[in-house]
C-alpha cells in the first residue's frame, strides 16, 4: 500500500478523531498568552538529540515557571534527573531564550516567524522550529523529523534521506510534504499527525 493510500485509510479510521483533537489542541495552545509559548518553545529546545517523551516529561515537570526562572543548576538537574543526555547544553539554551520569553507578541510581528526563531532562538534549528509553530496554531509548515523522512523515503517520495538538514535541504523536502498534503486534501500539521501515527503507532504531540 502506497503512502497516499495508508494516509486515506487513516482518514476514515479512529485515528481521524485523535488527529482532530490534537488539531484542536494546538489551536487552543495557539490562543493563550506568552507563558504558553514560552513553556512550548522551551519544549522544542529540548527535542532536539532526544526522544519527544523525554522532552514532555521535563516539560510536565518544570512548565513555565521553571523555564522561567530556575537557575541553570535547577533546569539541568531536571533535564539530567529525566535522562536527557545533554542537560548542560539545554539549561544554557533555556537560560538565553529568556531574552524572548514574549515570543508570541514577539513572533506575531513577523512575516517570516520561522525564519526569526532559526536565527534568534540558540538551539532551535528548521527541524525544531516548524514543530514548535505547529503546536501553537500554524498549520502550514512541514516537520521533517527523522520519523517523516524515514518514512518519505520507504515510500519513494525521497531519493535518498539527507545527512544534514539545512536551510535549502528542508525546504525542498518541504515542498515534497507540501504537495503530499495537497493531494490528500490536508494541511502540513494534519499530514505530519497521520504520517507519524504510520511510523510510530502513536501520536504523542
Amino acid at each position: 500500500m502506497d503512502l497516499i493510500a495508508k494516509v486515506n485509510e487513516l482518514k476514515g479510521s479512529s485515528v481521524s478523531k485523535i488527529v482532530d483533537s490534537k488539531i484542536k489542541s494546538f489551536s487552543n495552545l495557539g490562543k493563550k498568552g506568552n507563558e504558553a509559548w514560552f513553556s512550548e518553545l522551551c519544549f522544542c529546545i529540548l527535542t532536539s538529540n532526544s526522544k519527544a517523551q523525554t522532552a514532555i516529561n521535563i516539560q510536565n515537570e518544570l512548565g513555565y515557571v521553571g523555564f522561567a526562572t530556575f537557575t541553570k543548576e535547577q533546569l539541568s538537574e531536571s533535564i539530567r534527573r529525566n535522562k536527557h543526555r545533554f542537560h548542560n547544553n539545554k539549561s544554557d539554551f533555556i537560560i538565553l531564550a529568556r531574552e524572548y520569553i514574549d515570543i508570541k507578541s514577539r513572533l506575531k510581528k513577523e512575516r517570516d516567524p520561522r525564519a526569526w526563531l532559526v536565527r534568534n532562538i540558540k538551539g532551535i534549528a528548521w527541524k525544531e522550529s516548524s514543530p514548535f509553530l505547529r503546536n501553537v496554531g500554524y498549520t502550514d509548515y512541514a516537520i521533517l523529523d527523522r520519523h517523516i523522512i524515514n518514512l518519505l523515503h520507504e515510500m519513494g517520495y525521497l531519493k535518498e534521506k539527507p545527512k544534514t538538514l539545512n536551510e535549502k535541504t528542508y525546504l525542498k523536502i518541504e515542498l515534497v510534504f507540501k504537495k503530499l498534503a495537497s493531494d490528500l486534501n490536508l494541511n502540513c500539521s494534519e499530514l505530519d499527525l497521520y504520517m507519524w501515527n504510520i511510523k510510530t503507532g502513536t501520536i504523542l504531540k
